[in-house]
């Protein structure tokens, strides 16, 4: 393994001092973590990138979820570690991660904008339990009034909940769970990492008992496994069960890196499927618009019948929407789907 942004240079993402631990607990069985000092921990979105934010933090790299579509896989390869097994097990974790916030919060330039979490990988996966840099992170942000957001599969988040309620007080929060499909033989070999569906809106269910008010991204929405009109209907009337304020789907999108671990993840359990994924996604990371316009529209009017209604883009991360267009182009852009980044 070559750590290739590591160094004393300006633009090097970590210090030197790196400490792997291989644990052999049960619950961490086969996972390495790669202790670094991180340089920042505010990280600028790209100009050209879909996210509906400019401002993430993310206390870890790699994902104990293990996702096999997860488009973070890419990532590892930056520091030259496996996208495949090695993204699911060699996890990076950034030690000084709420210090640094705490210290990057106080500086000159910053501006108090909205930050979002688990935009990347998901700050509440297993690691936390272990490293527990989540309650200094939102600490951090209750004391500077910060406004943030989490979008998350982890059941951890409810540890911190009396943070959150904290937090919600002083400012603007928006809290999401990912739950594409309830198949719970389709959770086991896609998600093996997750919790389970029905637990994770158990966290949907106590978050808004306490009065923070919580939606659901409906992500992804996978193609021939997890699309059926009778599996959508059963996720968003689940969804509403659970008090969701919102649900967004999200259809599956295979960029370069995780693209190829579902592939042969397809191969392997799918194999009829595979043709007509190739031919779905011939043209790029993204299913055709017209399945996105599809999916977004059965899933509105389910989430319209049993009353919770879409989210406009971003009201599940208290993110301002985005300008209105230009009066040419008003009917189109209504007839687009919302098809973002953040799984």
């Amino acid at each position: 393994m070559r750590w290739e942004n590591l160094g004393e240079s300006p633009s090097a993402l970590f210090g030197t001092d790196v400490v792997s631990r291989t644990i052999d607990t049960p619950e961490f069985r086969g996972i390495t973590f790669h202790e670094v000092r991180a340089r920042s921990i505010v990280n600028r979105v790209p100009g050209a990138s879909r996210m509906p934010f400019e401002w993430t933090v993310n206390p870890y790299r790699g994902c104990s979820h293990a996702c096999v579509y997860c488009f973070a896989r890419k990532t590892h390869s930056y520091l030259d570690l496996d996208t495949g097994l090695g993204f699911d097990s060699q996890i990076v974790v950034k030690v000084n991660a709420p210090d640094l916030l705490r210290r990057e919060l106080t500086g000159r330039r910053w501006r108090g904008d909205h930050i979002a979490m688990g935009t990347n990988v998901d700050c509440y996966q297993r690691a936390e339990g272990r490293y527990r840099l989540m309650p200094g992170i939102l600490a951090a942000l209750r004391d500077h009034a910060n406004p943030f957001s989490i979008l998350t599969k982890g059941t951890l988040i409810l540890r911190d909940l009396e943070l959150l309620r904290q937090a919600a007080t002083v400012t603007d929060i928006g809290i999401s769970v990912s739950v594409g499909f309830l198949d719970r033989e389709l959770w086991r070999t896609v998600e093996p990492g997750t919790p389970a569906p029905d637990r994770r809106l158990d966290v949907v269910r106590t978050l808004t008992a306490h009065g923070i008010p919580c939606g659901v991204l409906m992500a992804p929405v996978i193609p021939f496994l997890g699309d059926s009109p009778e599996q959508l209907r059963a996720t968003v009337r689940a969804v509403a069960e659970a008090g969701a304020g919102s649900v967004t789907p999200l259809v599956l999108h295979l960029r370069p890196g995780a693209r190829e671990w579902f592939m042969a993840w397809l191969g392997h359990h799918h194999p009829r499927l595979v043709r007509r994924y190739e031919a779905m996604y011939a043209d790029g990371a993204y299913a055709p618009k017209w399945y996105q316009r599809r999916i977004t529209r059965q899933v509105h009017e389910l989430a319209t019948e049993y009353g919770i209604g879409p989210a406009r883009p971003g009201a599940a991360r208290r993110i301002p929407p985005p300008p209105a267009p230009a009066a040419g182009r008003a009917a189109e852009t209504a007839a687009e789907p919302t098809q973002l980044t953040l799984l």
